[in-house]
């Protein structure tokens, strides 16, 4: 009985320490799938084209490899990573509420229009500028505008004339002294953006109501332009006299005004500021509500890798191609004042 005993003794730690190994085992599996992470086998970003698409493309491309390393840093094994530009703002916003982009560098005014299918997780900082007057003249006595050590979660949108004959003419009338008149603006050619554009369209309507109880859709001679590359060249060739743009627009194209643009002389020479809209709170990097692959731990993931992308030399080069200097934590709130405009201009284009 004693051998009995002894033997079922043996037997039961035998068992035991089995299956004390077997746990073990899969504890150690476990951590292993942590360690490796989630298989993301594509993740694809849609550009808007506020720059010409083939150099947004080529200025992205590294993009791919720092987000990758980011995102394997959090546990995510992403294999490819899949860049592309919009063919306009709304081919995003759509995109995104489709579901057939992942993640969306868009405008607030894009977002607001699209946040049925789009959740903005991070805002885009700036850095910021030397002028923030709201008086044009200001712009036109300090040039060139340059960039400041400071950044900035907002920006200007300017109306800017040409150098066409009745671009210089309206230019002359600011810098004297003069106001614009409704009539003044109505008698010139316009180069604006998508209607979902801030700097483009949303804020210059606003500015219009604002100062003569009118809007886009009033003047009488308006271009809209699929890019601000597209629209520069355009007041560079006096196709149009006036457009609309971001605050740093001139810096961003001073080079191409004499190369690709043709004009003998600079763009801080040929151009002046003849409006000033109100600040405009900053692009958003947005994730699509019906990506099949986007939760709450990837959205997580994204907010920290696109931070820390912000934060390097390297990814500073990259995101330059925007304007962003880096990124903060956002939130859908943060734009309610951008639905108070985009609510404005649909009465304003309903009447």
């Amino acid at each position: 009985m004693k051998k009995i005993f002894t033997l079922v003794l043996v037997l039961l730690m035998s068992l035991s320490l089995a299956a004390c190994g077997s746990s073990e085992s899969k504890s150690d599996n476990k951590g292993s799938d942590n360690a490796t992470g989630k298989k993301l086998d594509k993740l694809s970003i849609a550009f808007v084209p506020s720059r010409d698409p083939d150099e947004i493309i080529t200025a992205t491309e590294p993009l791919k490899d720092l987000l990758k390393t980011e995102l394997k840093a959090q546990g995510y094994d992403v294999g490819e990573v899949d860049i592309t530009v919009g063919t306009n703002y709304e081919a995003v916003g759509e995109a995104l509420s489709a579901g057939t982009t992942d993640i969306g560098l868009i405008p607030g005014g894009t977002y607001v229009l699209y946040d049925d299918g789009a959740e903005v997780i991070l805002t885009a900082t700036r850095a910021g500028l030397n002028n923030d007057s709201e008086n044009p003249v200001d712009w036109n006595k300090n040039k060139p505008t340059e960039k400041s050590d400071k950044q900035a979660n907002s920006y200007r949108a300017l109306l800017i004339a040409g150098p066409s004959e009745k671009g210089r003419a309206l230019a002359e009338k600011v810098n004297n002294g003069g106001e614009l008149t409704f009539e003044d603006l109505n008698n010139v050619n316009w180069n604006v953006m998508s209607s979902s554009s801030p700097a483009g369209y949303i804020y210059p309507a606003l500015w219009l109501d604002e100062n003569y109880g009118k809007t886009i859709t009033d003047l009488s001679k308006v271009v809209q332009a699929d890019s601000y590359g597209s629209a520069f060249a355009r007041l560079a060739s006096g196709q149009t006299d006036v457009l609309v743009t971001y605050a740093d627009a001139r810096i961003d194209f001073a080079d191409k005004w004499t190369t690709e643009f043709g004009r003998s002389t600079s763009i801080w020479d040929d151009t002046d500021v003849i409006g000033v809209m109100p600040a405009i709170y900053n692009d958003t990097i947005s994730v699509s509500k019906n990506s099949d692959i986007m939760d709450d731990d990837l959205k997580a993931a994204l907010q920290k890798a696109f931070i820390n992308i912000g934060n390097s030399e390297k990814g500073k080069e990259v995101i330059a191609i925007y304007s962003h200097d880096g990124y903060q934590i956002a939130k859908d709130s943060d734009y309610d004042n951008e639905r108070k405009a985009q609510k404005l201009v649909q009465e304003l284009s309903s009447n």
